[in-house]
């Protein structure tokens, strides 16, 4: 069944609203992060016209008992007709709150074993937002999920593409997909992308100035595919292809006197305008969270060797190794708050990667690094990256949540390759429980960096 709603984030709401497994990823990602640090508008759009349609959304894993306003208990307390569960004792939601505004019935779910093997739960989303960035945008958003076996374990399976269109002209088309095979034993993953967008750059190494910004443009198609073996429990071992191709690469008003950018593809006898990475990858994980939007406890680690080759296609022979570790711990032990901790090291090990390819500052799949700095603010051959952040409950019934938190990252130098300066960014921001069943948070964060950047950061699901 196909159900279509005049909102844009359901990419979001339909993994947050599903029951959580466990994944060798996160299920959400962001599209992508605007190069501006106040790129929340778009995210506030989506989150404000969703909160309006929240009571039309399907609950793909679950079945809902539908209890009248007027019977609904929460505690010891029975609410009454039409009341607003703001502070009541049971867990609360944005969803309850949305249904009682707009006097609906209140849905609880209760866990099932029966799952509808290959049956396709789909939407498909028009919408409109807006971004510093962007400018006003169009959107059309797909997002389909199922599983490939009835077992109770199964884990849920996902494919979501978007196109979008904006005022200034760019063009963004992603499709990813998350396939579990019978019982789990294999999982598919690919990221997908084509899409004309210019990126903000500030040149490399930790010495670049705020004051020497300049726009880089380009076209690209990515092709990332993974395929990972369950060895044993928690435990997976991958193989997969990655393939960049960029084009049209080229500088719009750069400063005078030459740019990072001109010296950087000049040293390695790079095209300036177009290139191309193609590479096998090698691919460990290691996932014991038992629910990837919002952990309560476990570890995280997944590891990415890529050896880019001219054999293979590549423009030039390089080679990258990622590696992503976190680490959840309650604290105090006997409470649900959870002191994160996040390390995430993007090296290059031989050779030299295209200019766009280069970590930077928010270029992990998720964008989420280096909160208080805008997007690619830092970019360089090595990039050791580092964040801890705290999270803790305000209101008893879980509506309300606060984080405090602080990052610090330093990139190697062109010149040397040593990490001469380490930039950290830290602030506070608010947890609003978006769904109560997955534990999905509405992020709101503030951040400040050493360097004088700041702003507002919107994300739906917790940063890591």
């Amino acid at each position: 069944m196909v159900r279509i709603f005049f909102i844009i984030p359901f990419n979001y709401s339909f993994s947050i609203l599903s029951k959580q497994r466990k994944s060798g990823r996160e299920v959400i990602s962001k599209l992508h992060r605007t190069n501006n640090i106040l790129h929340t508008g778009m995210d506030i759009a989506r989150i404000s016209l969703f909160l309006f349609f929240l009571c039309h959304v399907p609950v793909v894993k679950a079945q809902e008992q539908i209890i009248p306003p007027d019977h609904i208990k929460t505690g010891d307390t029975t609410t009454r007709k039409h009341h607003i569960p703001i502070f009541d004792k049971g867990e609360t939601d944005l969803i309850d709150i949305g249904n009682s505004l707009l006097h609906k019935p209140i849905s609880r779910q209760v866990d099932t074993a029966h799952i509808e093997t290959g049956k396709l739960h789909s939407a498909i989303l028009p919408g409109a937002g807006y971004s510093l960035q962007t400018g006003f945008a169009a959107v059309v958003q797909y997002l389909g999920g199922f599983y490939t076996t009835n077992s109770h374990d199964a884990n849920q399976s996902s494919v979501e593409t978007s196109v979008s269109y904006t005022q200034f002209q760019q063009l963004l088309i992603p499709l990813q997909a998350n396939i579990w095979t019978k019982d789990n034993k294999f999982n598919i993953q690919t990221d997908w992308r084509y899409l004309i967008f210019p990126q903000n750059t500030y040149g490399l190494g930790s010495y670049s100035s705020l004051n020497k910004v300049y726009v880089i443009d380009f076209s690209n198609i990515r092709l990332y595919t993974t395929l990972y073996k369950s060895i044993k429990p928690d435990m997976y071992i991958g193989i997969g292809y990655d393939f960049d191709y960029i084009w049209n690469i080229h500088e719009v008003n750069p400063p005078s006197g030459g740019t990072d950018f001109q010296r950087y593809t000049i040293a390695n006898n790079e095209t300036s305008t177009t290139a191309f990475a193609s590479a096998p990858t090698l691919n460990f994980l290691f996932d014991t969270r038992r629910n990837s939007i919002n952990p309560s406890g476990g570890s995280f680690v997944n590891v990415v060797y890529r050896p880019n080759l001219t054999l293979a296609g590549s423009s030039e022979n390089w080679q990258s190794l990622i590696v992503d570790m976190r680490k959840y711990i309650p604290l105090p032990f006997d409470s649900k708050n959870i002191l994160a901790l996040w390390s995430y090291n993007w090296l290059t090990l031989d050779g030299a990667p295209p200019y766009i390819l280069l970590p930077n500052t928010g270029g992990d799949p998720y964008g989420n690094t280096g909160r208080g700095f805008t997007e690619g603010r830092f970019r360089g051959r090595d990039m050791l990256y580092f964040e801890s952040e705290y999270r803790f409950a305000i209101m008893h019934n879980g509506l309300l949540g606060g984080v405090v938190f602080a990052n610090a990252q330093s990139f190697s130098e062109q010149s040397n390759d040593q990490f001469a300066r380490v930039y950290a960014g830290y602030g506070a921001g608010l947890r609003i429980k978006f769904n109560k069943f997955s534990r999905a948070n509405v992020a709101l964060d503030y951040a400040f960096g050493t360097d004088g950047s700041r702003g507002v950061f919107v994300n739906l699901g917790e940063v890591f």
